[in-house]
Parts: C-alpha cells; structure tokens; sequence
C-alpha cells in the first residue's frame, strides 16, 4: 500500500474539508506516519475515516476528528502537551513543535506505540490514566470519548491551560475545549464526534431508591 500517497489523500479530503485550516496541522498530519500507531494488522486502515484498533479496547481517533480537535485547541510551538490515551494527536503536536508526554494506560498498547512515539520526539509513560503524569502542561489532549471529565486533568493544566476531548453519554458525543481559569475551568462545544469509549472512564451510578 502506498502510505504516503494515503497520507496525502487523508489531509486533502478529510481535513481540509472539513474546515481545518491551520497550516501547521495540515504539515504535520502529512507528514505522521498515522500507519505506525494502529496494530500491524490494522495498517490499511489508517488513513480511512474509521478509528483503527491499536490493541483491543484502544483505538485512534478519526483524521477529521483529532484534526479539528486539535485546532481548536490552537497548539503553539514550545508549549508542554500531554497526550492521554492520545498517540497519533501526541506525534501530531510534536511534529508542529510542542514537547509532549504520551501517557497509556494498557502495557499492550505501549508496545504497539513505544517505538513510533520515540520517533517522532515524544516521550512514553505508561500509567493510570486517571492522574495525569506532570503538571502545569499548556495543553491536554486525548483521543477517546469520556463520560465524565476528571478533575485530575484539569488540575494538571497550568492557569490558562486547554484540555481538549470528547464527552459522550449516549451514542453522538461532543467534543468540548475546556480551559483553566483561577476559579476552575471554562468549556465550550466544538463539534459533534463519535470516538470510542475510554474504558475505566464511564459516570459514576447514582443511588436511587
């Protein structure tokens, strides 16, 4: 298969039409080789608009998707990003310049993505996804749906901080830019997107009688 012809394809039908104009995203998405972060037998599907399995339960998030994600997050060359279930957006950003942390939470999909990541410049560490390795990051970024944002997350951005990511509590998500204020977070609603669920994340019941 022809990766790179692919990887042109990817940006010019999935990206660009779909109103993202950075052009630091669009070189940085043509120049990522996407094929590296799925599971070997799942390389042909990189560039489809589908998410790709990385290891059973893990997957990558759509190009258009991860692409206007990241755009409203409006990355910036030098800032500190950490890229939470989050590989392909993780390469990404450090292709436009940022320095970024990978974190994964499955040992499994760590070795499908260890060897890509320290490609491209970015550091791996695998660990409970629900605290955020570091603090005072510029930008979090992750890839999955989540029912429910942790606070940890948020307290790992520094004041002014963004945390971009889709919410999903049914089968059509939102995905939200939630940013760091003195008294807590701000968010907004970006667009619509259906990624996947991230296992271990789902709302907490609440007990009814």
């Amino acid at each position: 298969m022809d990766f790179i012809s692919a990887r042109i394809n990817m940006v010019d039908c999935q990206v660009k039409t779909n109103d993202v104009t950075d052009p630091a995203i669009q070189l940085a998405m043509r120049m990522v080789a996407r094929e590296r972060f799925c599971a070997p037998a799942r390389a042909f599907a990189a560039y489809a608009d589908v998410e790709p399995e990385i290891c059973p339960g893990r997957h990558l998030m759509r190009p258009r998707d991860v692409a206007k994600l990241l755009q409203a997050a409006k990355p910036r060359q030098g800032e500190k990003a950490l890229g939470i279930a989050a590989p392909y957006a993780a390469a990404v950003l450090a292709e436009i310049g940022l320095n970024v942390t990978a974190q994964e939470g499955d040992a499994r999909a760590a070795a499908v993505l260890d060897q890509a990541l320290e490609d491209y410049g970015v550091a791996l560490e695998v660990a409970d996804l629900k605290t955020p390795i570091g603090s005072d990051y510029d930008l979090i970024v992750c890839e999955a749906a989540l029912q429910q944002v942790p606070a940890a997350w948020i307290a790992a951005l520094k004041l002014g901080g963004r945390l971009a990511l889709v919410e999903r509590d049914g089968p059509v998500g939102k995905a939200r830019l939630f940013q760091k204020i003195e008294t807590g977070s701000t968010s907004r609603e970006v667009f619509d997107a259906t990624p996947p669920m991230l296992a271990g994340f789902e709302r907490a019941p609440t007990f009814q009688f």
